[in-house]
């Protein structure tokens, strides 16, 4: 019996032994400090060959190596780099935010913010669908403009910030014109109001005075209807929305005013602003 007994103990002793072992050998490699220069330029490397995650990850490393040191700071910004060019855009943005939060006087701040807005700007989706990206990427490009004004990164965020506009402009018009399909005429005209009173200088407006203008008679409200219009071929003489608008009014061919017939909106309004 004893002896049975005390096998036993020799077969668990030797089993937990064999478990010890095993565990032992899948622990992670011993940890080795490497010099900053070899870390960095080995990032940089695989950020060079396009190997932007292996990237990210190597210049990581260099910030937890040598958290002092200038280059972990340079690390932090090319690691935020290398999440924007492999599409990890929150990754990317999580680390701009980290580096501007722990320099916010380093020279590289202007650049810091200007790619978070591209990392938001990346992202914007078509028109048809929710535009929370799209007020996200507004802000982050109003903060580059507000912010540093002179750099060059200030003009190309204008500029990304008209398309930006313009594609806040779009999603409102498509949302109006499927209220207006479906014949719910008041708020469609809230929709191409708003894109009339909120984004004046985007390509958009044109349109939405010509939609206004067909659910203002759709309601009956010719008077409304003839002041929009009238708007319109003031501010867009050329454009074909004008045509339609004006030849829904007095039953035209198509082919838009001639001038002599314009009398009957000499006296209108002509201001956009006046509209409201």
């Amino acid at each position: 019996m004893l002896s049975t007994v005390r096998a036993k103990q020799i077969i668990a002793t030797c089993g937990m032994a064999i478990l010890l072992a095993a565990c032992s050998s899948n622990e992670a490699p011993e940890y080795i400090e490497r010099p900053v220069s070899e870390l960095y330029n080995g990032a940089q490397d695989l950020l060079d060959a396009k190997e932007y995650q292996k990237a990210a990850k190597a210049f990581d490393e260099v910030e937890r190596q040598h958290p002092y040191s200038v280059w972990a700071t340079k690390a932090t910004l090319m690691s935020a780099y290398s999440y924007y060019q492999d599409n990890k855009y929150d990754d990317a943005i999580n680390a701009l935010d980290r580096f501007i939060s722990l320099h916010p006087a380093n020279p590289d701040v202007p650049y810091a913010y200007y790619l978070k807005a591209l990392s938001y700007y990346e992202q914007i989706s078509d028109v048809g669908r929710d535009q929370q990206m799209t007020q996200h990427a507004m802000d982050a490009l109003d903060d580059v403009i507000r912010r540093f004004p002179d750099s060059k990164y200030s003009r190309d965020a204008k500029l990304k910030k008209d398309l930006t506009v313009d594609h806040l402009a779009g999603k409102e018009m498509s949302v109006g014109r499927y209220y207006q399909d479906r014949q719910e005429f008041l708020a469609a005209i809230n929709r191409f109001k708003s894109v009339i009173e909120t984004y004046q200088t985007t390509t958009h407006v044109p349109e939405a005075l010509a939609r206004l203008t067909e659910c203002y008679l759709a309601l009956g409200l010719e008077g409304e209807a003839k002041r929009t219009a009238a708007v319109l071929g003031h501010n867009f003489p050329g454009s074909e929305y004008y045509s339609e608008s004006y030849d829904l009014l007095v039953g035209g061919d198509g082919t838009g005013p001639e001038r002599s017939e314009e009398s009957w909106w000499d006296s209108a309004t002509k201001s956009v602003s006046d509209l409201f």
